[in-house]
């Protein structure tokens, strides 16, 4: 099944704040690809980003982070960046907070 795939706001402006062109492109190229079994792709997370999925790129330093809504048959994706376990930057930690102060749908 084709999934539509959306990028948040947040996630966008991520992408957006990476200088290297040829890095956005294989990024957002990767993004297209969460349309097709998005189930199949990435890895469950838990605690306080259960629910989304994780997914590696460019050469398994950035991560996409994203959430599937099969009843919309729609991936969103939540936040895109690099991993740096214990920094304030690391994608992990942007992402608890864009999940813990999302307005309610």
């Amino acid at each position: 099944m084709k999934f539509t795939v959306e990028i948040s706001k947040p996630a966008l402006k991520q992408l957006e704040d990476i200088q290297d062109r040829r890095v956005r492109e294989q990024l957002f190229k990767r993004i297209i690809d969460l349309a097709n079994d998005p189930e199949q792709q990435g890895k469950a997370l838990k605690d306080d980003l259960a629910g989304l999925r994780s997914v590696r790129a460019v050469g398994q330093r950035y991560r996409i982070i994203y959430q599937i809504e099969a009843r919309r048959i729609v991936v969103v994706v939540v936040a895109v960046g690099i991993r740096k376990e214990g920094d304030r930057t690391d994608v992990y930690r942007k992402a608890a907070l864009l999940v813990r102060f999302r307005p309610p749908n």
